[in-house]
């Protein structure tokens, strides 16, 4: 590996420093076989929450979909409410909340409750929908509207959760608060603290729901679709958080990349190449990404024929693949070509059921041994 450059060696120092390091996170889609079963998904789930816990994780995000067979988590909040009973301080979410798909009143006051139950320790990703299937489930065949209906669908939850009396129709949902009197009070039902964090994804460059993130102080999650689209988010992130009279810092961002650790380099391109990651790469992630236009970014070269991206490709060039040291300088490496860190990591969930020590060995190599060597976000801003 070549010798990390200069200025990310100055921020990595600036960071022991101030004692501020990258911090490390999942997203459990799931990416899980179609095979398994509702019940196996569940217990997965719920165990890759409990071991992110033990082992330093700060945060546990889930998927929201309702018909997709290798994204099989149709209610995150089932997941969500039953490991916060055995879990103490990861902070969950779902990532994200299909707003168009969702009554707005109903979603404010089940999300608010659940911030109430993990008392500090719930995040409400919401996002527009991406697949056909999931808007055609509930009557939608022109998702071109998606956008749109987020949107109100947000600016509703957030009158709803100031528990005061109104009664509105907006162009997709009609929503009011009850008057509440001395002889029949209403329970409270703001979020836990008087303020839902929320957290909102990206999947286009440049991204409206990006832009929406940053002009109202959302936290912004993207998917890794190479640097220039990682940039693009970052850049209009920051114009319009500066815009709204905010300061722009990164340690807001949350970037989504498949990261495999083990002892040796041979054994973590085993665990990948021939594991849960490159299968779900292979039967569904690749063919999606080709599907939504994504691919292309990932290439290293434009001249790649797509049809030669395998999982030997994917470990070389797109999954961030290693021991402890050769992650640790990948991941510099691309925090340079960034032009700086971001604040949280996250790392799919992938299907290592059947054998789940390698994978659960990966995890925690990432969060002790990769993690605490790495800079935080602001040191690369102010460096």
């Amino acid at each position: 590996m070549e010798r990390p450059r200069l200025s990310v060696v100055l921020r990595r120092q600036t960071a022991f420093e101030k004692g501020k390091t990258m911090k490390v996170g999942m997203f459990q889609t799931p990416f899980l076989r179609p095979e398994r079963t509702a019940r196996q998904v569940f217990d997965w789930a719920i165990r890759q929450a409990v071991h992110a816990d033990r082992i330093g994780f700060t945060e546990y995000w889930l998927g929201e979909h309702a018909t997709l067979d290798w994204e099989s988590i149709p209610n995150p909040e089932l997941v969500i409410a039953a490991a916060a009973l055995q879990t103490r301080q990861i902070k969950f979410g779902p990532l994200a909340h299909l707003l168009p798909y969702h009554h707005p009143a109903t979603l404010a006051i089940q999300t608010a409750w659940l911030s109430q139950i993990l008392e500090g320790r719930y995040m409400l990703g919401v996002a527009n929908g991406a697949y056909p299937t999931d808007a055609a489930l509930r009557g939608i065949t022109d998702m071109s509207k998606n956008h749109a209906m987020m949107f109100e669908a947000i600016q509703m939850m957030e009158k709803v959760w100031k528990a005061e009396p109104f009664q509105e129709q907006g162009e997709f949902w009609k929503v009011g608060f009850p008057e509440a009197s001395p002889a029949k009070p209403l329970r409270d039902v703001r979020p836990y603290g008087g303020k839902m964090t929320m957290a909102m994804t990206g999947l286009s460059a440049p991204s409206p729901s990006i832009a929406f993130a940053g002009e109202h102080g959302f936290i912004p999650a993207s998917v890794y679709a190479g640097n220039a689209f990682l940039r693009s988010h970052f850049d209009t992130y920051k114009e319009k958080m500066e815009a709204n009279g905010r300061k722009a810092d990164r340690s807001m961002h949350r970037v989504v990349r498949d990261v495999i650790v083990a002892d040796t380099d041979a054994e973590a391109r085993k665990l990948a190449v021939e594991g849960g990651i490159g299968l779900a790469w292979q039967k569904y992630i690749k063919p999606t990404y080709e599907r939504f236009g994504v691919l292309k970014g990932l290439l290293h070269d434009p001249s790649v024929d797509p049809a030669d991206v395998d999982a030997d490709y994917l470990a070389e060039h797109v999954w961030i693949v290693g021991s402890p040291e050769t992650v640790r300088q990948k991941m510099e490496a691309w925090f340079d070509d960034l032009g700086g860190p971001f604040g949280t990591l996250l790392v799919y969930s992938h299907d290592y059921i059947d054998n789940s020590e390698p994978w659960e060995r990966s995890m925690e190599l990432l969060v002790k041994e990769v993690a605490p060597k790495l800079p935080g976000a602001q040191e690369a801003i102010e460096a």
